[in-house]
C-alpha cells in the first residue's frame, strides 16, 4: 500500500497521459481526484497548459465539494466549469420514464422528444446557475447519442446559453475521440481567458448546521433542513471537540437535487431531513448522512476482477464486457 500515495499514469487510446488517484463516489464522498495528481499534472503541462480534473456525479454534489472542499484545501483555483449533459438525462428531469439497467430504453429516450427534453431543460438551468455562483466561465459539453437529432442537440445548446453558459457544444468523442471534442477545447480554451471571480460557498467557520443549510438552500434549492437527534446530538459534539470548523461533504443521492431520487427535474418546497453526521477528521470534513442515503456503494459482493483475464498468445483481454 505504500506505492498507493503515487498517482497511476495511464493514457488515453491517442496517447493523452492520465492520472487515475482518488477519486471515490460523489455521492458518499468528495467524488474528485487527488490535489496531488492534479499538482503534478499541472506541474507537467507547464504554465500554458490545461489540466481536465474530473468531479464525480452531479454537480450539486461532486462539483459543489471539488470547490468547497478540494479547492478549500489545495488553494488552486479553476478556470472553467465543463458541466456534461446529455438529451437522455434532461429527458428523464422533464418526466421521462424509469430507466432499467439490462432492459431496453423507453422510446422517449431513442425518439425525438423536443417537448420531454425542453421541461428537463430545467434541471440544466439549475446546473448552470449552481455553478456561476463558484465565479467560474461554465461551458456545457452536450454529449450526443447517436438516437439524438439535431433538433434535441440544439435545442439544449441554445437553451444552455441563454441560461447563462459560456458556450454549450454538442460532443461526439465517444465515436470519434479527440476529432469530436475539438470544439469543446476550444470552447473551453477561449471560456479560460474570460474573467473569473472564484469564491466559495460558505465560510468554514460557521456553525455546522448553517454550513448544511447554505448548500442545501443554494445548491439543492431546498426551503430549510431538519436535523434528526442524532444528527443535532452530533453537530453539538464535533463542534465541542474543535471540529466544528471543518467543511461539510454531503452524502446524498446523486438521483436528485433532493434526498429524494425519485424528484426529478427542479424540485421545490421540501425540507432535506439530515439524520446523522459522522466525521473523517482525517480527511478533514464532517459529512452528513441526507435522508435514507447509505454510505456503503451498490457494488457486487464478488468483485468483477475475478472474471478477467489475459491470453498471453493473443494478448487480448476478456471479461471486460
Amino acid at each position: 500500500m505504500k506505492d498507493a500515495i503515487k498517482p497511476n499514469l495511464m493514457q488515453t487510446l491517442e496517447g493523452t497521459p492520465v492520472f487515475v488517484h482518488a477519486g471515490p463516489f460523489a455521492n458518499i464522498a468528495h467524488g474528485n481526484s487527488s490535489v496531488l495528481a492534479d499538482k503534478i499534472a499541472l506541474k507537467l503541462v507547464g504554465p500554458e497548459g490545461f489540466v481536465v480534473t474530473e468531479a464525480g456525479f452531479g454537480a450539486d454534489i461532486g462539483m459543489e465539494k471539488f470547490f468547497n472542499i478540494k479547492c478549500r484545501s489545495s488553494g488552486l483555483c479553476p478556470h472553467v466549469v465543463v458541466l456534461v449533459a446529455t438529451v437522455r438525462a434532461l429527458k428523464m428531469h422533464g418526466g421521462g420514464p424509469s430507466v432499467t439497467a439490462g432492459v431496453p430504453l423507453p422510446k422517449e429516450y431513442t425518439e425525438e422528444n423536443l417537448e420531454l427534453l425542453e421541461k428537463g431543460c430545467c434541471n440544466l438551468r439549475k446546473q448552470i446557475e449552481n455553478a456561476s455562483a463558484f465565479g467560474v466561465a461554465v461551458v456545457v459539453a452536450v454529449n450526443a447519442f447517436k438516437t439524438d437529432t439535431d433538433a434535441e442537440l440544439m435545442l439544449v445548446c441554445r437553451f444552455a446559453k441563454e441560461a447563462g453558459a459560456f458556450d454549450a457544444v454538442k460532443c461526439t468523442h465517444w465515436a470519434e475521440g479527440g476529432k469530436g471534442a475539438v470544439d469543446l477545447a476550444q470552447a473551453v480554451q477561449k471560456a479560460a481567458q474570460a474573467p473569473s471571480n472564484f469564491q466559495l460557498l460558505y465560510d468554514v467557520e460557521l456553525p455546522i448546521v448553517d454550513k448544511i443549510r447554505i448548500i442545501a438552500q443554494k445548491i439543492y434549492g431546498a426551503d430549510d433542513v431538519e436535523l434528526l437527534p442524532e444528527a443535532q446530538h452530533k453537530a453539538e459534539v464535533y463542534t465541542r471537540q474543535g471540529f466544528g470548523n471543518l467543511p461539510i461533504c454531503m452524502a446524498k443521492t446523486h438521483l436528485s437535487l433532493s434526498h429524494d431520487p425519485e424528484k426529478k427535474g427542479v424540485p421545490t418546497g421540501f425540507v432535506l431531513p439530515i439524520r446523522d453526521i459522522r466525521a473523517s477528521v482525517g480527511a478533514g470534513f464532517l459529512y452528513p448522512l441526507v435522508g435514507t442515503m447509505s454510505t456503503m456503494p451498490g457494488l457486487p459482493t464478488r468483485p468483477c476482477f475475478y472474471d478477467i483475464d489475459l491470453d498471453p498468445e493473443t494478448e487480448e483481454i476478456s471479461g471486460l464486457f
